[in-house]
C-alpha cells in the first residue's frame, strides 16, 4: 500500500547459553534472523534449539516441550545438574537477543534457572531494554578466577533501570509479548 508505514520487527539476531546444560558459555549468532545448527545425530542441535525457543517464548519448563521427542524423562534440572545429577547446584542463564536493523536497537530476554539437588529448580526472567548486549558489555556472571553466574539479586541491580527481572511463567510471558509482540 502506498504511502503506509510498516513497523520495524524485531530479528533475533543471537542467542546464547551460560552454565547450561554443556555449555560453560556459548553464543549462537543469527543472519537476517536464521540460523544453521550442523552436527551428527545425538549431538544436541534438537536439544540446543529446544531449549531456546519455546522456553524463551512462552517460560513453559515443562518437560515434554524440552524433549525433541515429546518425553517426559528429562526435566530442566537435568540440563543443570546433569543427566545422572553429577552436581548438587548450578545457576545457569538462556537469552535470545533481538535487533532492529534500521536502528541498531538491540533488546534481549531470557531466563535464570537454579538448581540444587532434592530442592528442585528456581528460575526468574528477563529483559535488557537499553540496549546492552550479553557478552559484550553486559555479563551474567561475576569473574572471581572462575566465572560465577550472578544470583537473581545480582541480576537485578546490574540490569538496574534497563530492563527487567520478574518471577513466575505468567508475569515472564506477559513481558515477552508486550516487547515483542
Amino acid at each position: 500500500r502506498r504511502g503506509e508505514v510498516m513497523a520495524e520487527r524485531w530479528k533475533i539476531n543471537r542467542a546464547g547459553l551460560v552454565n547450561f546444560w554443556y555449555y560453560d558459555e556459548e553464543i549462537f549468532n543469527f543472519s537476517d534472523g536464521r540460523m544453521l545448527l550442523r552436527g551428527s545425530n545425538g549431538s544436541g542441535k534438537s536439544v540446543t534449539m529446544q531449549s531456546f525457543i519455546p522456553l524463551l517464548l512462552d517460560g513453559n519448563k515443562s518437560p515434554e516441550r524440552l524433549d525433541p521427542f515429546g518425553s517426559k524423562a528429562r526435566k530442566m534440572e537435568n540440563y543443570l545438574l546433569g543427566e545422572n545429577g553429577e552436581l548438587d547446584e548450578r545457576t545457569g542463564y538462556l537469552f535470545l537477543e533481538f535487533s532492529k536493523e534500521e536502528t541498531n536497537h538491540f533488546m534481549t530476554i531470557g531466563m535464570g534457572l537454579r538448581a540444587r539437588k532434592s530442592q528442585g529448580l528456581n528460575s526468574w526472567g528477563f529483559s535488557i531494554t537499553d540496549g546492552r548486549r550479553i557478552g559484550i558489555d553486559f555479563y551474567l556472571y561475576k569473574q572471581m578466577g572462575e566465572k560465577i553466574p550472578l544470583t537473581k539479586k545480582e541480576l537485578e541491580n546490574r540490569i538496574g533501570s534497563g530492563g527487567i527481572v520478574c518471577d513466575g511463567q505468567k508475569e515472564y510471558m506477559n513481558m515477552v509479548n508486550k516487547l515483542l509482540f
